[in-house]
């Protein structure tokens, strides 16, 4: 068995594995941790480790939250456990430290393979730890897949490192449990402070510092929610930080008990943040960005407008349901296997999709395209049909669309091309600007239905009072008719809301719905969408830095949108 081998399942050889699930960005979850859960049987965190974890769990795994109240048994142990939970949570009473323990080592002894999943790192953990003597006394074979720490991984996403070049000492402490002592020996010494606290103790910690000896001018920066896209951080000095956050409207509020990273010290650089803050000044930090597209669609738009540090919420508005009539599908499908086809041109994903569900219907693979060109519009369809095992033959060279796909379709010759006919498989409102233009240029054209599309069924209400009453920074609009369906299932975007659109005749659309357009891609592409977008928010930064005025999202414009968010 190799050094980071999993045990085998079965009742000799359960197995606890303690994961440090880091601060809060999944995408600080080591390859081990991935790892480690992808073979886990059950897996036991908190709510919100379980946001960032649960994802690399295999399917049919046990998700337990451990702040849940107990229940009925994990299956094949006799323990009682916390409620176990699919996509939702039912919170009860937080159960005792022991409780928690007992379910992790009663699934080990069933041969279960356990994650145990803290924030942070294990070794920094105090609950962890005792759990860790708990399998330890019981003879329950445990390891530790370490994770990024709180106080080491927020203030990177802070742009504050921690030490300079002279390699200042930093000393770590957690003002929930810090000694009298502690506080004097930090005070005393000149080298960074990085504290552990809550956002109404940042005052009181200040202060101690201040007591213990440290000057009350001495740089400091509070980070909240660090490493996710509510991360925000303060700079001050330990003498002005109560007043920073006062008029910042942080406090006094409910959310004072949130847990925030404070870093204290001449050479760890906070007065540098300007020049690295990397995290917090991309171009569309925490924009609630709406996507008109299902999970599976807008994968790609979604990683991009996270790579600008958006936050995407896809909303599907339209469904794709069978032709009412599928002999027409059936009838093309049995003469693209006979040879009835010189070329099948692709002109989105679920056209895609409905060919290959076909496919699997009769028992046909990929090897059924032998001998027949392949044609496809934009970068998702290609990729759709590369998973199925088909190379595409033909993409546009320029424009993706069906305008850009006939400039590069070949015309019609009878001496190189043994068979005239393309089969065409589409949607039922699809426009007739390639057939029109492959016949135009020689060619007999099967166009068939393969799919339908019908409106989707509206949002949660809660989506729909976000989008109508200023919740969403931006929205995206790939096309007109994702502009009609919103708004007939969701209602039109607030007037606050950016709204940007893949081209003129979407633009068009929207604005004869009573929207302002305010971003238009340089070319109908959805990926060149969300980067006309991140050029908009970064203008928009720019200008409010240089007027003097605070950087704030769209969202945070609207009526009360400030004073809600300071209660």
């Amino acid at each position: 068995m190799s050094p980071t081998a999993l045990p085998a399942a079965g009742p000799e050889h359960g197995h606890v594995t303690f994961l440090g699930a880091g601060p809060g960005d999944p995408g600080l979850l080591t390859l081990r941790a991935v790892e480690a859960l992808a073979h886990a049987d059950v897996l036991v965190a908190e709510h919100e480790v379980l946001d960032v974890v649960r994802t690399h769990a295999r399917p049919g795994v046990a998700v337990v939250n451990a702040e849940a109240g107990p229940s009925d048994p994990l299956p094949g142990t006799g323990a009682p456990l916390p409620t176990i939970v699919d996509g939702t949570s039912t919170t009860a009473e937080v159960p005792a430290v022991r409780d928690a323990a007992h379910l992790v080592m009663e699934a080990a002894r069933g041969g279960r393979r356990v994650v145990r999943a803290v924030t942070g790192d294990p070794g920094l953990d105090t609950y962890a730890a005792a759990e860790m003597l708990a399998c330890a006394a019981a003879g329950v074979p445990f390891e530790v897949v370490p994770g990024v720490a709180a106080a080491v991984g927020v203030p990177a996403y802070a742009g504050v490192p921690l030490r300079d070049a002279q390699g200042a000492d930093v000393r770590f402490v957690d003002a929930r449990t810090a000694s009298d002592r502690c506080w004097t020996e930090v005070g005393a010494s000149d080298g960074t402070v990085v504290v552990s606290t809550t956002l109404d103790a940042v005052a009181s910690a200040a202060g101690e510092l201040v007591s213990a000896g440290r000057k009350p001018d001495t740089p400091m920066t509070v980070t909240v929610a660090g490493t996710t896209t509510r991360q925000r951080t303060w700079t001050a000095t330990l003498g002005t930080i109560a007043q920073t956050l006062k008029q910042a409207k942080v406090l006094p509020s409910p959310e004072g008990g949130r847990p925030v990273i404070v870093v204290v010290g001449e050479r760890s650089a906070p007065a540098q943040r300007d020049q690295l803050s990397w995290f917090e000044s991309k171009p569309l930090f925490g924009w609630k960005v709406l996507v008109p597209r299902t999970k599976e669609q807008a994968v790609s738009l979604s990683d991009q407008l996270r790579s600008y540090g958006a936050v995407p919420h896809e909303v599907p508005t339209i469904a794709v349901e069978p032709p009412r009539t599928p002999q027409q599908m059936e009838r093309a499908v049995k003469g693209l296997v006979t040879g009835r086809y010189e070329w099948i041109a692709f002109t989105s994903v679920n056209a895609v999709k409905a060919v290959r569900e076909k496919f699997e219907e009769y028992g046909l693979d990929a090897r059924a395209f032998a001998g027949i060109k392949v044609a496809a519009v934009g970068e998702q369809t290609a990729k759709a049909l590369v998973a199925f095992g088909v190379k595409p033959d033909l993409v546009p060279s320029g424009e993706q669309s069906a305008a850009g796909l006939l400039e590069d379709w070949p015309p019609y010759d009878p001496v190189f091309d043994p068979i005239d006919r393309v089969f065409l498989p589409r949607a039922d409102i699809a426009t007739e600007t390639l057939v029109a233009g492959l016949i135009e240029l020689g060619w007999e054209v099967d166009d068939v239905t393969a799919y339908r599309t019908v409106r989707a069924s509206p949002p949660p209400a809660e989506t729909r009072e976000a989008i109508k009453g200023g919740g969403f920074d931006a929205v995206l609009f790939t096309s007109s008719s994702t502009v009609r369906n919103l708004v007939g299932i969701a209602g039109k975007p607030h007037n606050v809301t950016v709204i940007a659109c893949i081209g003129p005749a979407t633009a068009k659309t929207a604005e004869e719905h009573g929207l302002r357009v305010d971003v238009m891609a340089p070319e109908p592409s959805a990926l060149k969408l969300a980067e006309a977008l991140a050029d908009f928010g970064l203008r928009r930064r720019a200008a409010a830095q240089e007027a003097g005025d605070p950087v704030s999202r769209p969202s945070e414009r609207r009526p009360g949108a400030r004073r809600r968010r300071a209660t």
